[in-house]
């Protein structure tokens, strides 16, 4: 297998950028396809994720050309041509769960598959949604799970109920689509919404491509039929989870990381990341189009990451270099994404020597003199991008199959060699 030993450094001072937002840009490819004209998306992310999402488009009639820095996407006014082969999504949450719905308001039967892995991730509650609107839907192996058969006969709207606990992906998903719905829809979401910041993002995208949208505090979503998307140059601001790992190599090190290409009031959740940081002691100052971390002193904090799940690998490995517990909560939807990231952050924050205490939504960190350690990383590019963070500081850190980064950052190892 192949690895990476992480080599510590004296000090920082360094200037990064992040890529384009894989939440933006794999909001914008679906949008554009489902618009009549064609659209340019700057700066996108190209990586495995969105090139599932692109390819799968493509082979259901969307023509999609790639050229420096743009996807040029011809849309199809919410029309798609059959494909009588399984469409495949990887491990792509988002492109799994967004073209269920695209695919259901059409005609003919699509397949959905993943990986083993995607096969493991819920989606029955998007699928009941969807079978409340009208949508036919089936599980071909295990109930409640991909891979799918979706028989499109369109979706006519209505009332779609959907439990707020398990992802934003999937109110997300029914969102993209319900312009195209034969009826207006309404959506109505039982007990607390996760990851709100994420569906701010995808009612922020809907508005900026011209469909208005209710939303009445998170608990309850009207989407009028009949509107459109309207093809347009659409710019996809940076990667605001990317550019956590490079905060929090300023904030373990004492050094100073300016990351460029990041808007300080994006409405990208986890652009708040830097706000835990400097509850640690870190200081932070914002610029037009950057975001710059000094690191300090760090002291444990108490963080609810509800908001912002994605950053908890992070947060973990910064707490291995505070004063004092840490207390990561309300991230119990972690179960279920790439791999079991509760598992995996316990297990391997415990090679490090870190105390760690699992509860059910969260984990207390107690940091503690650091081992050398081989870290897996499930094949979790997120696993592999915190983790390596630790090694700037902790000698003899080895992370194992580096190349998992490719699913959200191709990129990262490039930027993170600007740390020397």
């Amino acid at each position: 297998m192949k690895t990476i030993e992480i080599q510590p450094v004296q000090s920082i001072n360094a200037v990064v950028n992040v890529p384009g937002s894989k939440s933006l840009t794999n909001r914008a490819l679906p949008v554009a396809a489902l618009a009549d004209g064609i659209s340019e998306i700057r700066n996108p992310l190209f990586s495995e994720d969105t090139e599932l999402m692109a390819n799968a488009l493509e082979k259901i009639g969307v023509q999609i050309e790639r050229r420096e820095d743009v996807f040029i996407v011809h849309g199809r006014g919410g029309s798609f041509r059959p494909f009588s082969k399984p469409l495949f999504t990887g491990n792509s949450g988002t492109t799994m769960r967004f073209l269920t719905p695209l695919l259901a308001m059409g005609t003919g039967k699509y397949i959905l598959e993943g990986t083993e892995r995607m096969h493991l991730r819920p989606i029955g509650d998007l699928v009941k949604a969807l079978e409340d609107v009208g949508g036919n839907i089936c599980f071909l192996q295990k109930n409640g799970f991909p891979p799918l058969l979706i028989d499109a006969k369109g979706i006519k709207g209505g009332t779609a109920r959907l439990r707020g606990s398990i992802s934003s992906q999937f109110l997300t998903a029914v969102l993209l689509s319900s312009p195209y719905a034969l009826g207006d829809t309404f959506i109505n979401i039982q007990g607390d919404l996760v990851s709100r910041p994420y569906v701010d993002l995808t009612l922020k995208i809907m508005s900026d491509f011209g469909v208005g949208t209710e939303n009445d505090n998170y608990k309850r979503f009207f989407v009028k039929s009949g509107q459109v998307y309207n093809s347009q140059t659409y710019i996809i601001e940076g990667d605001a989870s990317s550019a956590t790992y490079f905060f929090a190599a300023a904030a373990i090190t004492g050094g100073r990381v300016r990351v460029r290409n990041l808007l300080p009031d994006s409405v990208q959740g986890d652009i708040k990341f830097v706000d835990l940081l400097k509850e640690m002691g870190s200081k932070v100052s914002y610029g037009s189009n950057w975001i710059e971390v000094q690191g300090a002193s760090l002291i444990g904090i108490e963080a609810d990451l509800n908001d912002m799940p994605d950053t908890a690998q992070t947060l973990a490995v910064v707490a291995l270099f505070a004063k004092g517990k840490t207390v990561i909560k309300n991230v119990a939807n972690l179960r279920v994404k790439e791999t079991d990231r509760l598992y995996a952050l316990k297990t391997e924050l415990r090679k490090l020597g870190a105390g760690v205490k699992q509860v059910d939504d969260g984990m207390e960190i107690t940091p503690s003199a650091l081992k050398p350690a081989r870290i897996c990383t499930y094949n979790d590019h997120r696993m592999a991008m915190s983790f390596a963070v630790a090694g700037l500081v902790n000698a003899g850190i080895v992370i194992e199959d580096p190349d998992c980064v490719a699913k959200s950052f191709p990129d990262f190892w490039k930027e993170f060699g600007k740390m020397y």
